[in-house]
Order: C-alpha cells, then structure tokens, then sequence
C-alpha cells in the first residue's frame, strides 16, 4: 500500500507540472499565417472530421497541403478524427471547414490542452509506473517512485508536449512495448510498437534494436524448432498490425503511394524536416552533425540532393551497425535499452530530414536507464533539454524552461546522489577501462574528471542559456545563439554516441538478465 502511495504523489506531482506549463504559450500563438504545431493539430482534426479518408492526404481545393497538409501515419489522422468528434460536439467552430483556421481562444486551448493531458494519462503514464515498478534494481519501495519521479520530470517531453503542443501517445505506445518485451509478451510488444510506428513515422529511429533484439530471441531458440515458430508468430502480428491501420486505405494503391510519399518527403532535402512557410522556423539550426558541419561548409551548396541521401544513409548505417549486431547476437533486455538509446542518438545524429524534438526519442529511452546509470542520464537528459533551447524561446517557454531544468537536476542529484556516482564502475566502463591494460592507471582520476566536465557542461549551458534570453544577438550573426547551442549540444551528442556503444560493445556480462531460451 505505501508504495502507491508513494506512486499517487509522484503522479500528483508530475501532472502539477504539466498543468503549470500548460497554463503558457503553445506553439505558433498569434503569429499568422502559418501559426505552428498547435494550429497544425487543430487543422488535421478540421480535415479529417469535414472531409472523406480518401482525401486526407491528397491535396485538393479544401485540403491544402502547404498549410499544415497531413504528414504522420494514419493513427495520428484517427486520432485526430476521435478529437474532432468531441471538439465538434462542444463547439462546431472549432472544426469548421475553412472558416476555423487560425482558431484561437481560452476555451479552445483547454479543450486541446485536455487532449494532451488525457494521452498522457491513459497511455504515457501508466507505461512509466509500470515500467517502474518492473525493474529488478529498484527492491527498495520508494526506489520505483523515485525513478518515475525523474522520468516524469524530464522537463523536454513536458515543455514540449504541454508547453510546444504535442502528443506523447508515440512514445506511450514505444514504452508500452518495452514493457511488454521485458515481460516475454513478445507478441504483445510487437502490437504496441507497430501501433507506436504507424502512429509517428519517426518511431524508426527504434525500430532497428526492437528487430534485432527479436530476431536475436529467435535465434537462440533455434531456427529449426521454437525459434522459427516464434518467427513465424512475430512475422504474422507484425503483417496484421499494419493492415489493421492502414485498412482504410488499402483498397487502393494511389492512396498508399500518396500517404507514403507524404510520410518521407525525400525531395525536401537533408536539411527540411517539415515544409515550413513561417520565416521563424529555423531548420539548420537542429543539434546533429550536418547542421553543425554548415556552419563551416554549406553542404546544401556543395552536394546534390540525391548525394545527401546516400551520405547520410551511408553514415546512420554503419553508426548503426555495432550495437544491432551486438544486439542480434547476444539479445538481452539491458542490451535492448541501450541499443534503444545509441540507435536512436545515430538516427537523430546523422539521418535525413531531423527536427529539434527528435532528440526526445532519444530521451525517453535514456529514462529508461536512469535507474542504472543515474550521472550520465541524467547528464544526457540536461544537453537534450538545453538542444531544444531556440524552439522554447521562439514559443514564449524561456520562465518553464528556467524552472523545470533546475527542478530536475534538483531532483536527480536528491534521488540518486549523481556526483557521486563517477567511478568507472559506477558508469559502467570498468570492463572498458580493464581492456586499455596500460591505461588503467588513468582511471583513478575518472571521477574527478567527470565531475569537472559535467560542472564545466552546466556553466556552459547556463551560460548560453542566460545570454540567450537576456543578450540580443549582434545585427551581423543573427543566428549566433541557435547555432551555439546546436554545436553545443551537438559535441555533447557525438561523445554521449562513443560513450553508449562502448557499454553495449563491452558489456559481456549482461547483468541481471533472465537467460533467453
């Protein structure tokens, strides 16, 4: 019983949180003609509850697609469907054809501020506890309270989801198949995470480890007897799963080919991850490695579209290629988690058409770690906030931002004792480090080093933080503190990468794991 009640104040107070930042800005709020996120929202629940499914995606004379055209597979157009019918019944304006773009009000904003909140509470949450509550590591009662506490704290996915405006009904259903999966509910977990994909084409940034690490089980047992059956299961749930979703649209190839082309606007190019007409937006200043090397050499001007692609392709394959090995051979629920965390990083890294909020999918699986390595998550969910710094301010969230980061390095440093917990073998590197032979020596000054950096990350992301809100930027280099914290961050990201391959590459104990038979 203590426990959850431990659990019910947790709970309380990350919803507190929530509230609190819903109560700012959104996305885009009074800034015609394009608005932003919060406006996009509101136009898909327009779209899909005024128009027939074989229209959503196409574009027509009451479906512009340069205006916030539909671009996410087709749960988000269900999902968005559920909220028009409701918002309809409330008030009809709000889902008007036509009439209802750009549609703002304190009523309306309660109403989607509500729909958020609710996807959090029915799917996000309940995932985290759950999860919580699952791990081996946490016997203590108030350690798995603990552990939600920091996850649901982690100021990104609030201030982007309750303050930006976003739904985290993708990133639910991933959690939930995680679950799933550290359970052996092999078939379940593929259910929730094909519901999570076709939800949020960006779930591919995870799709690599759940494979791997299926295809691994199935290996183990054995392609010739319980391994191939599991395979075949596996296989079938996968093929029903989609067919499910895309139903509606399946009796067509046109709308397949359309929805498709929607979902990977290859013809963008490298560097657009959304079709944005609003002069605000500012997509080369995301935190990954092509947006830093075009502050030193425009790849835009120097390599063709079609050049870009293979690049990246090339380079997010062979980033990729360790861990999905590592993992294929030796499947393990840990190994699992931390290829979710260096998969995802590679994707945001070096793949085509990467947005800022992209580094949440590498986020939440860092929360899913937090309990093992509290310093370097915790270290890692810090940079991911600071990375999304420029799209905070252009939104109006600097004060919720300037509060829950502070909050939540509060929280960790009480909850886990994180400046304590330096060592090599408390982050893990010992094997690493036993390997260098020679170097071991070097080892014993580790901690001390580690601290230093990380006191050294803060000052600097305090203090870009601090002049970017307070300093103007000089006439000259407009762009001067998005891209500073782009770099930034993007530094931080590339060491975070070399850091998390190492602990799966030489992880050979996988600890605590149940043997996969």
């Amino acid at each position: 019983m203590e426990k959850w009640s431990l659990m019910s104040i947790t709970v309380l107070l990350a919803l507190t949180v929530r509230w609190a930042v819903s109560l700012g800005s959104y996305s885009g709020a009074g800034k015609p003609p394009m608005y932003g996120d919060y406006e996009a929202q509101r136009h898909w629940q327009e779209i899909t509850y005024n128009l027939p499914i074989r229209q959503w995606y196409f574009n027509t004379s009451d479906n512009n697609l340069l205006y916030w055209g539909l671009d996410y597979p087709p749960l988000t157009a269900y999902h968005s469907f559920v909220c028009a019918y409701i918002a309809k019944l409330i008030n009809p304006d709000w889902v008007a054809l036509h009439t209802s773009r750009g549609y703002e009000s304190q009523p309306h904003k309660l109403f989607m501020r509500t729909t958020v909140f609710v996807a959090d509470l029915l799917v996000y949450i309940p995932a985290v506890i759950l999860y919580c509550f699952s791990l081996k590591e946490t016997s203590a009662k108030k350690k798995a309270s603990t552990c939600a506490l920091c996850i649901l704290l982690y100021p990104g996915l609030i201030l982007i989801d309750h303050g930006h405006f976003q739904y985290p009904l993708s990133l639910g259903l991933a959690l939930w198949a995680v679950l799933c999966l550290s359970h052996d509910w092999d078939l379940l977990g593929s259910v929730a995470f094909c519901l999570a994909l076709n939800y949020k084409q960006m779930e591919l940034y995870h799709s690599l480890p759940f494979f791997c690490y299926l295809l691994g089980k199935c290996f183990k047992k054995g392609l010739k007897g319980k391994g191939l059956v599991l395979l075949a299961k596996l296989a079938g749930t996968v093929l029903v799963s989609f067919a499910a979703c895309w139903l509606p649209f399946g009796t067509d190839m046109e709308q397949i080919m359309q929805v498709l082309r929607r979902l990977f606007p290859i013809d963008r190019g490298l560097f657009e991850a959304c079709m944005f007409s609003s002069p605000t937006h500012c997509p080369d200043k995301v935190a990954n490695i092509w947006c830093s090397l075009s502050v030193l050499i425009k790849i835009k001007n120097v390599i063709s579209p079609r050049t870009q692609l293979k690049l990246s392709f090339a380079v997010t394959f062979l980033s990729l290629l360790p861990a999905c090995i590592k993992l294929t051979v030796q499947p393990s629920l840990r190994g699992f988690k931390f290829a979710l965390v260096s998969c995802a990083l590679s994707f945001f890294l070096f793949s085509f058409q990467v947005h800022e909020k992209s580094i949440l999918l590498v986020a939440v699986p860092v929360c899913l770690i937090i309990n093992e390595i509290p310093f370097m998550a915790t270290w890692f969910l810090l940079v991911s906030t600071f990375s999304l710094l420029p799209l905070l301010l252009k939104d109006g969230l600097l004060l919720p931002y300037a509060v829950t980061t502070p909050a939540f390095l509060a929280v960790c440093l009480a909850s886990f004792s994180i400046l304590e917990k330096t060592s090599a073998e408390d982050l893990q590197l010992k094997a690493f480090a036993l390997s260098l032979k020679g170097y071991v020596s070097w080892f014993k000054s580790f901690p001390r080093i580690v601290r230093s950096l990380f006191l050294l990350s803060l000052a600097l992301m305090g203090g870009v933080s601090v002049l970017s809100a307070a300093l103007p930027a000089p006439q000259r280099l407009p762009d001067l503190y998005p891209v500073a914290v782009g770099l930034l961050s993007c530094l931080h990201f590339l060491l975070f990468l070399a850091y998390f391959n190492v602990l799966i590459l030489w992880d050979s104990k996988n600890r605590g794991q149940k043997k996969i038979s």
